[in-house]
């Protein structure tokens, strides 16, 4: 970059009277976007918002309602609004009767606390495009009686007004479904939907009920093995019997407010080619999910091609943790949904992957995973693609967090890739002693990605604490995609800044 060339940075960092760039000006363009290693023309949404919905990883949350833990944790409102300004559009909410035909939301059979249905729905239409345009989706997890279903169906009808779906649009989408450019400021209802069923032909009319064996995350099969880790107040089953899954009645008023985003249950991929519809869309918890990934790797991806799919955290998480993400967008999977209120690697990955496209919470899926005219199982070690060669210098640090110890750190960075199997490595700087000002690494590091539009780059800062120890310092992530390539500053080596946050 020739800097008197670049008259921005001309008039912001160099002397004035020597034109030339002192420590403290080199040191703030080196902290200037100019120099940040995400680019910049990806915080504006640049990607097509003109495919089928099916085509994107949608930023999603789970138990959205809470603060803490899922057995004692605070259940509170602003938990929905923080989530929509970190540019969620899949929100959670798990449904119960409550006093004087109130319906309520908390994590059932738990100590969680509850809030108001009628307040979560105000929120979410106070908040819902506050940060993006695009289409909100409420994902009920719905324990209600058919009377406070009602109940619920008028408050959505009455706070959301014209921002609700409640009809099929007359979309031009390549593809079954509507775009999120079609969809723009609009919130649907993701619920189980009544079904017409004609018994004979002279019948009058047609019967409506409920589909049976519906996925509800309290009753998945998967978590049979996870009752032990359920606190004494969580209903467990008697030893020797049968799970039984109670079949959950929806009220028709519910009902006909699901238009594209109906809950079906997971039967297996042949059955969704053959039976499920494009506006059906599945649930499974992620061990479930995580067998399929390794066993039908190809066969999940294809299935995401054309229908939405949804991963949830298992129920023996009572901590709230998270999954990582990253092995479950592999396959294709639209709605990887995350505890938001739970800080650490898992939520690193998915801060990372939608801050690309301006953080509108909607990315649009790589080819690999889009394509019908190639095939794709990322658990393959062996793929035809070229591999990328990325290479990163990392040259220094400054002003490092220091512990509340007040001792100077032992700082070292951790580079992580994180994609397909094959694409997952980590190198490891040399550690600076008693240095959290300026540490200098001058390390160079090299990665070959298969895959590089799966690709996040995680930089990590840790803290020497003994021979095999350390600690969190802080962290940046960055899509491979959206990395700024380096330009030569006058010879040197390519330079570029990134930010650490402690989210650990």
């Amino acid at each position: 970059m020739n800097l008197k060339n670049h008259s921005d940075f001309t008039d912001f960092y160099l002397a004035s009277e020597k034109r030339s760039m002192t420590f403290e000006g080199f040191l703030r363009y080196m902290e200037s976007k100019d120099c940040c290693v995400f680019d910049q023309a990806h915080t504006s949404v640049y990607q097509d918002m003109d495919q089928s919905l099916p085509s994107y990883f949608i930023s999603s949350s789970h138990n959205t309602y809470l603060t803490g833990d899922q057995l004692v944790g605070k259940s509170h409102l602003f938990a929905y609004v923080s989530a929509l300004r970190k540019g969620c559009r899949c929100l959670e909410i798990d449904c119960w009767d409550g006093p004087d035909m109130e319906p309520v939301v908390y994590h059932g059979y738990t100590l969680t606390t509850k809030i108001l249905f009628k307040d979560v729905i105000t929120t979410v239409e106070q908040h819902a495009f506050e940060v993006s345009a695009y289409p909100v989706i409420l994902s009920l997890e719905n324990h209600c009686s058919k009377e406070q279903q009602e109940v619920m169906a008028q408050y959505l009808i009455s706070i959301l007004g014209d921002k609700l779906l409640t009809a099929p649009l007359d979309h031009s989408t390549t593809g079954d479904l509507p775009s999120p450019n079609d969809l723009k400021y609009k919130i649907l209802i993701k619920n189980k939907k009544l079904k017409r069923e004609t018994k004979t032909e002279d019948a009058e009319g047609a019967e409506e009920s409920a589909d049976e064996g519906e996925d509800e995350e309290e009753d998945e099969d998967e978590e049979d093995e996870d009752q032990q880790s359920k606190p004494k107040f969580w209903p467990t089953r008697k030893a020797g019997s049968k799970k039984k899954k109670k079949k959950v009645v929806v009220a028709e008023a519910l009902s006909d407010l699901v238009i594209y985003t109906r809950s079906v249950k997971f039967v297996s991929f042949s059955h969704s080619k053959d039976n499920q519809n494009c506006y059906e869309n599945t649930s499974m918890a992620e061990k479930k999910a995580r067998k399929l990934a390794k066993a039908s790797g190809l066969d999940f991806v294809q299935h995401n091609q054309k229908f939405l799919s949804r991963i949830y955290p298992a129920g023996s998480r009572t901590s709230s943790s998270n999954f990582n993400p990253q092995e479950f967008w592999n396959v294709g999977s639209q709605l990887v949904a995350l505890n938001f209120q739970s800080l650490g690697l898992p939520m690193d990955l998915n801060d990372g992957r939608f801050q690309d496209n301006g953080g509108c919470g909607y990315i649009l899926k790589p080819v690999v995973l889009t394509s019908s005219q190639r095939s794709f199982d990322p658990s393959c070690s062996q793929h035809s693609l070229k591999p990328t060669h990325l290479l990163l210098k990392v040259i220094s640090g400054s002003n490092l967090p220091v512990p509340r110890s007040g001792k100077a750190l032992d700082p070292f960075v951790r580079v992580e890739t994180h994609g397909i199997a094959c694409d997952s490595h980590r190198r490891c700087t040399s550690t600076v002693k008693n240095n959290s000002l300026g540490p200098y690494w001058d390390a160079d590091m090299n990665f070959s990605i298969s895959v590089p539009e799966l690709c996040l780059i995680r930089f990590c800062v840790k803290d020497q604490t003994g021979l095999l120890s350390s600690e969190f310092v802080g962290q940046y992530t960055v899509p491979f995609t959206s990395l700024k390539k380096g330009e030569p500053l006058q010879g040197s080596p390519f330079l570029f800044s990134f930010i650490t946050k402690s989210d650990e």
